[in-house]
C-alpha cells in the first residue's frame, strides 16, 4: 500500500513539474510533442492523467532535454531543476585575473559577502594593506600611467574594509614576510626605507583593525596553501595567475573553509603575536 501511494505521489509531482517546465519554456504542447517525437495527445495525457503510471525513461529524458531541466527533477529525485551542465556552470566559473589592482570582479565578490567572514591566503602580501610606495615599486613598471588609478583603487578597498561588516582572516606563509623584510626573492631590489615603512604600516593596521582583521603566519614547510579567498558560505576563489577559479557549491566551500581554518589552528604566529613579530623584523633590518 505504501509503494502504491509513493507511485501516485511521484506521478502527481511529475505532472506538476512537467506543467511548470512547459510553462516556463514558452513551448506549446505541440512543439514539445515534436521535440520528444510523440503525438500531441501523449503530451496532453502526461500533463493531465491522474493515474499512477510514469512515462518510460526515453520520454522522461526527451521531455527534460526539450524543456532544459533535469530528468531527476521531473521524477522528484532532485530539488534542482537545472540539468547537469547548468549545475556545473553555476557552481564553477573561471574569469580572467588581470595583473592590476583595479579588479571589479574581486570587489563585487567582497560586496556580495558583506557581513560574512572572509578568509584569505594571498599570493604575496595583501594588496589592500600595502603602502603607496610599495604599490608604486611593484605595479608602476607594467601599469605605467594607470598606476595612480590602480593604487587609488587599492586604497579604496582598505577604506571599504574598515567600514564593512565583514571580519577578515588572512593566513600568510612566514617566509613571505621574512623574504619581504630581507628584500629577498620577489622583493629583491626593494629599498630598505620602503620595507621599513611597510612593516610599520602592517603593525599599525594589525593593531588598529584587530579583532575584525586577524593575520596569522604559518610554516609552509609543514603546511601548504595555494592563493585562495573564501567569501563566507557563498563561494571560494582560487587565484591561478591569469585566471580566478570560483566554486559556489556548498560541499567544496566547506572543504576549503576547513583547510583555511587548519592554517589558523596550526599557525606559528597568531594574530595577537603578529605586531611583536613585525617589530622584531623591523629591528633586525633597521
Amino acid at each position: 500500500m505504501i509503494d502504491i501511494m509513493d507511485k501516485r505521489l511521484r506521478a502527481e509531482q511529475f505532472r506538476t513539474r512537467l506543467n511548470r517546465a512547459l510553462s516556463d519554456s514558452g513551448l506549446s504542447q505541440s512543439a514539445l510533442a515534436r521535440a520528444v517525437g510523440v503525438d500531441r495527445s501523449t503530451i496532453s495525457q502526461l500533463l493531465t492523467d491522474a493515474g499512477a503510471r510514469l512515462p518510460n525513461a526515453h520520454v522522461v529524458g526527451a521531455c527534460a532535454g526539450a524543456l532544459g531541466v533535469s530528468a531527476d527533477w521531473l521524477l522528484s529525485l532532485s530539488d534542482r531543476p537545472e540539468n547537469a551542465a547548468d549545475l556545473v556552470a553555476a557552481s564553477l566559473s573561471m574569469t580572467k585575473a588581470p595583473r592590476a589592482l583595479v579588479d571589479e570582479r574581486i570587489f563585487d565578490w567582497h560586496q556580495e559577502a558583506q557581513g560574512y567572514k572572509i578568509r584569505h591566503v594571498p599570493a604575496a602580501l595583501p594588496d589592500m594593506l600595502k603602502t603607496r610606495a610599495l604599490l608604486e615599486w611593484e605595479f608602476a613598471p607594467h601599469l605605467g600611467r594607470t598606476a595612480d588609478q590602480a593604487i587609488g583603487a587599492s586604497e579604496d578597498r582598505l577604506t571599504w574594509m574598515r567600514q564593512s561588516a565583514s571580519d577578515y582572516e588572512i593566513a600568510l606563509p612566514i617566509y613571505e614576510l621574512d623574504s619581504f623584510a630581507q628584500g629577498a626573492g620577489y622583493y629583491e631590489g626593494l629599498p630598505l626605507e620602503i620595507r621599513l615603512e611597510q612593516l610599520t604600516q602592517f603593525e599599525r593596521l594589525a593593531e588598529q583593525l584587530y579583532p575584525r582583521l586577524r593575520i596569522y603566519l604559518f610554516d609552509a614547510k609543514r603546511l601548504y596553501s595555494s592563493p585562495i579567498t573564501i567569501f563566507g558560505p557563498l563561494l571560494c576563489v582560487f587565484y591561478a595567475g591569469s585566471h580566478y577559479l570560483a566554486f559556489r557549491d556548498k560541499e567544496r566551500i566547506a572543504t576549503f573553509t576547513s583547510h583555511f581554518d587548519n592554517l589558523v589552528r596550526e599557525a606559528d604566529i597568531t594574530a595577537r603575536q603578529l605586531p611583536g613579530r613585525l617589530r622584531a623584523l623591523r629591528a633586525a633590518i633597521a
